[in-house]
């Protein structure tokens, strides 16, 4: 049996460490699990050949980095728009060869995010959707084929969904949930740094878009953001900091920068998986906001990114997205919604950073491990004690 880790997102982004590492975790659980795994990744040409070239270059050198040199199969199409036939596709890392003969034998997908589409996706036995953004997947799904056709198990990591408090939009599919995967074994608990300061990684601006009550909010961290922008003023003795992709020029570093946040370059601190790690460990706890919808639908959605900060025991700070009642009271979250709650939570993390940081790995531990949700996602039988 073969596991294919289906991935349309990490090689196009060579900059991206955070999105590297998403999928990273999960070949690290297929490894744990002593699976023949393989991470089928999808990268359209962008029109440029020698960019994608380096693209392709990069890629690999990343996971002979993290010893899976014989656990991938890139497929570039050299044109973007076209349909993924496989007959009309560059193989790299696995031979063509090996790869058709793994299709042909028994094989079990895990579709990442809708990455691989017909007529390729129809050459897998058992074809496996995992959601990793609820409230978009769930939104598009209603006014288009999203997958919804060809899968034959639907999975989210939106924990709410289909329960009597969530708006996300209904459907017929049967989703079940799982929790954001970090390999626990890889990401080891770090000591606490010497100066404190909180986090996040993202993108400033957003452009997507979520019909919600006939309109089409801006759902960017901007946005999201904008009430809790004082919070540097009313909690002097930590380090507001923000990784997010904003222009030398763009007059958000100005406005930023006047209300206490230092804003870096995620670029330059998480170009590569080993930065995006180093930059979560040098931070106490993250903080952040949750684009709006999530919040206001309930989906439960939590992100990767606060599973890393959990396994290294940084405590998280965010918004409640109907996530928390599948928590332990003791989870290492601390969920806020305005202001006062989160110079509360801030406070609270600053004088009581280790049993914060216990908690923080251990429910990492409990719920988050990749090999944990892993089995769940395939139906494998849980270890003999």
């Amino acid at each position: 049996m073969t596991i294919f880790l289906g991935c349309g997102f990490a090689a196009k982004y060579r900059e991206g460490g955070g999105v590297f590492s998403v999928p990273l975790q999960w070949m690290f659980g297929l490894k744990r699990l002593q699976l023949d795994a393989i991470w089928l990744e999808i990268l359209p040409g962008s029109g440029n050949e020698m960019v994608d070239r380096a693209a392709i270059k990069n890629f690999a050198a990343q996971l002979r980095f993290y010893g899976l040199a014989e656990n991938y199969c890139l497929l570039y199409q050299p044109r973007a728009g076209d349909a993924q036939d496989l007959d009309k596709m560059r193989c790299f890392g696995l031979p063509g060869s090996d790869l058709r003969e793994r299709l042909a034998g028994p094989n079990t997908l895990l579709n990442l995010s809708y990455s691989v589409h017909p007529p390729l996706l129809l050459q897998f036995e058992r074809r496996i959707f995992c959601d990793l953004d609820p409230s978009e997947i769930f939104y598009w799904m209603t006014k288009m084929e999203m997958g919804q056709s060809y899968h034959h198990e639907f999975w989210t990591i939106g924990l709410n969904a289909g329960r009597s408090d969530c708006c996300l939009p209904r459907s017929q599919i049967r989703w079940q949930t799982f929790f954001p995967l970090v390999d626990t074994e890889f990401i080891q608990p770090q000591r606490q740094p010497t100066h404190l300061k909180f986090t996040t990684i993202g993108q400033w601006y957003w452009g997507g878009a979520v019909e919600v009550n006939g309109e089409f909010p801006d759902l960017s961290k901007k946005v999201a953001f904008e009430k809790y922008l004082d919070l540097p003023a009313h909690t002097k003795k930590t380090r507001f900091e923000l990784a997010m992709n904003l222009g030398r020029d763009d007059a958000e570093r100005t406005r930023l920068s006047e209300r206490g946040w230092h804003v870096v370059d995620p670029h330059r601190v998480a170009k590569t998986s080993a930065r995006y790690r180093h930059y979560l460990a040098s931070a106490a706890a993250e903080f952040t906001a949750i684009k709006g919808v999530d919040v206001a639908w309930q989906t439960g959605w939590m992100s990767d990114r606060a599973a890393m900060f959990l396994a290294m025991g940084r405590p998280v700070i965010t918004e409640e997205t109907g996530a928390a009642k599948y928590l332990p009271r003791e989870s290492g979250f601390r969920f806020v919604n305005d202001l006062e709650s989160a110079c509360a939570a801030v406070n609270e993390v600053i004088a009581d950073w280790p049993r914060l940081s216990r908690q923080s790995r251990a429910v990492a531990v409990e719920l988050f491990d990749s090999e944990r949700n892993l089995r769940k996602i395939l139906s494998l039988p849980r270890p003999q004690a």
